[in-house]
């Protein structure tokens, strides 16, 4: 041991210098009474700084595990909208065999082929100055002041055809911004699933946008009139379904205006001309 103390002290004077000091202040320390406010102050330091590198040392050691949960809670929510999903489903295997993964131009529709859309982040993207773009005022009816410049949608296919077309959406309700996916069919027109995954409303209210009975108010519903605007939106109460325009509406949340109007909002700009409009209108002349 002392043959190894005197072998790193050649190599490295400044950090034995500093371990001898160190030493003579543990050994003075120790010598202090218990009741002594300089030991019990150096006792603490030493347990906080102990259980500081334990700490970074696990959050270094599980940020894989912590990443690909965070992906693979991901990827159940697409197969949750896309109603692939059920309580036996291989999700990274489901995942892999239906799901392609595109990024788009949200300004001219089309795809981009130089991203990696594995690797593409678009909450992220959202966030950063390089990525985003400042959303205009008067049409920021989401409330979300920025959006990225280049957005990650998912086709699901079988086979060689497309069977739909899973498209991330985001706007402000009550309490937060509220993160999710619309499924619509391979027409570019009909709803299949929306999944509000990420929200912070009241429970019981607002945020009953994760109530499965509500969410299976949306299938089938059509999201532009015949003269191309987006007329889906969500009605205060219930549907007439007597009335032309059913097709367009869905029930508003009981007691939840204000969440009710974010989400009209947040699907009024998605599916318009700020939005998927673009690439949308191509998929649909593309059929």
């Amino acid at each position: 041991m002392l043959n190894a103390e005197k072998k790193t002290c050649k190599y490295n004077e400044h950090l034995c210098k500093y371990y001898e000091q160190f030493k003579v202040y543990r050994d003075k320390v120790l010598a202090l009474s218990n009741d002594s406010l300089e030991k019990t102050v150096a006792v603490a330091l030493a347990l906080c700084l102990v259980c500081a590198v334990l700490v970074s040392l696990a959050t270094v050691a599980l940020r894989p595990l912590q990443n690909y949960n965070k992906a693979l809670d991901m990827k159940k929510n697409i197969l949750d909208v896309a109603g692939l999903l059920a309580d036996d489903t291989d999700i990274d295997g489901a995942f892999k065999e239906r799901i392609e993964a595109k990024i788009v131009d949200l300004k001219t529709g089309d795809y981009v082929d130089n991203i990696d859309a594995d690797e593409y982040d678009q909450r992220k993207a959202a966030k950063d100055p390089a990525q985003n773009e400042v959303i205009p005022v008067e049409k920021d009816i989401a409330s979300i002041r920025f959006k990225a410049k280049y957005a990650k949608i998912f086709l699901v296919k079988n086979g060689d055809q497309l069977q739909s077309i899973i498209l991330p959406v985001n706007g402000y309700g009550l309490w937060s911004t509220m993160y999710g996916f619309m499924a619509l069919d391979a027409d570019g027109q009909t709803v299949q699933s929306i999944n509000l995954y990420d929200q912070g409303e009241t429970p019981g209210l607002g945020g009953e946008v994760v109530n499965p009975n509500w969410r299976a108010l949306w299938k089938g519903k059509k999201v532009y009139s015949e003269n191309g605007e987006v007329a889906l939106g969500l009605v205060k109460g219930t549907v007439d379904t007597s009335r032309p325009d059913a097709v367009y509406k869905v029930d508003g949340l009981a007691g939840a205006t204000l969440t009710s109007r974010g989400v009209s909002n947040l699907v009024q700009y998605w599916m318009g001309a700020e939005g998927f409009a673009p690439y949308l209108n191509k998929i649909k002349s593309a059929n």
